[in-house]
């Protein structure tokens, strides 16, 4: 995206910046390229530092209710320590590491409703800016992939996406926030399941999968949720189908275990109280109360492996228009600024 004004809190006749990200999908934990572009103003001016802040939109739950706001999750310092001449052109090249846990924004191209951003802070002479704002795109791991094609081949299928403030208690969870993946249950577990939510922690060494059900009620007992955990390695050769199958039924055999409280620790929204039950699940009890747009998409296999299908012709267009009206607001409030 094209950073057209100047940049605000260095005064008229300041530096221009536009940061280009290449157009590939970065993996979690892979490397994000690009170049940042600048263009000097009506004076000399010194850069103390190019900035690249890495931003996302997360729901946090609070007495108040729900609300949404961005999360810096990575900063990386890609430049600067030079001066910049009057309306001298300089293009600073950058490459840097994701977070391996940076949450997933499309799966076969088809985005999730995931919104994540680029934003570079430029620092001269003492005052800093945050100016460019580009959306950023990362697509599934292998084993991510291979795991979610599973869950299609079973019968499950995606009903939505979004990232939660909070901490799963008793993993390795290195962010402040996780994805989670809300799946309707596959038809041989639909009397049993209202919905599963999937989470990936991963890292250098393999990947951490976080199921929760919520689980349906029967006529002499109340419905509840349960939790369970896996580790797989990056490189790890499955029957993922067998596999996965085998960890549903462990969730939905395990009811006695959660029918209490005290079956699986929560953490508040906004901090980690350091609960270390294997089942934990830092957070909250959910329901379906979701925001942002109605994806209308299902995960279902075919004979080629899962196929990402949208219901309905306007679920692409109404993603763009979400990112659109994310990335004009944030703009918006540092005008303001």
């Amino acid at each position: 995206m094209v950073f057209k004004r100047l940049l605000g809190s260095l005064g008229v006749g300041a530096p221009t910046v536009d940061t280009v990200l290449d157009p590939a999908p970065v993996l979690p934990g892979g490397t994000l390229a690009g170049q940042v572009h600048l263009k000097g103003g009506q004076a000399d001016f010194d850069i103390e530092h190019i900035t690249l802040e890495l931003v996302a939109r997360v729901e946090a739950e609070h007495a108040d209710g729900e609300s949404e706001g961005v999360v810096v999750f990575d900063r990386f310092t890609v430049g600067g320590g030079f001066r910049l001449g009057p309306e001298e052109p300089r293009s600073v090249p950058f490459r840097v590491t994701l977070p391996w846990e940076t949450p997933i924004t499309e799966l076969y191209g088809q985005p999730l409703g995931i919104v994540l951003g680029v934003r570079t802070e430029l620092a001269v002479a003492g005052a800093k800016d945050k100016g460019d704002l580009d959306q950023l795109t990362v697509t599934a791991l292998p084993v991510q992939e291979a795991i979610l094609e599973a869950l299609g081949q079973l019968g499950f299928g995606f009903k939505s996406a979004d990232l939660e403030y909070g901490h799963i208690g008793g993993t390795g969870q290195q962010l402040p926030f996780y994805q989670e993946i809300e799946l309707v249950p596959a038809p041989q577990y639909a009397h049993q399941l209202n919905e599963i939510e999937l989470t990936f922690l991963a890292g250098p060494g393999g990947l951490e999968v976080v199921l929760e059900a919520d689980k349906r009620g029967g006529l002499f007992s109340s419905g509840h949720d349960a939790v369970t955990r896996f580790s797989v390695g990056h490189h790890d050769v499955r029957d993922w189908a067998a596999e996965v199958d085998g960890w549903v039924r462990q969730l939905v055999e395990h009811h006695a275990t959660y029918g209490a409280q005290s079956a699986y620790e929560h953490s508040t929204p906004y901090a980690d109280h350091g609960h270390h039950d294997p089942h934990g699940h830092g957070g909250h009890h959910h329901d379906d109360h979701r925001s942002g747009p109605s994806m209308g998409t299902a995960i279902a296999a075919g004979a080629a492996g899962l196929a990402v299908g949208v219901v309905g012709g306007m679920v692409a267009a109404e993603v763009v228009d979400e990112v659109g009206d994310f990335f004009e607001g944030d703009d918006e409030e540092e005008d303001e600024g």
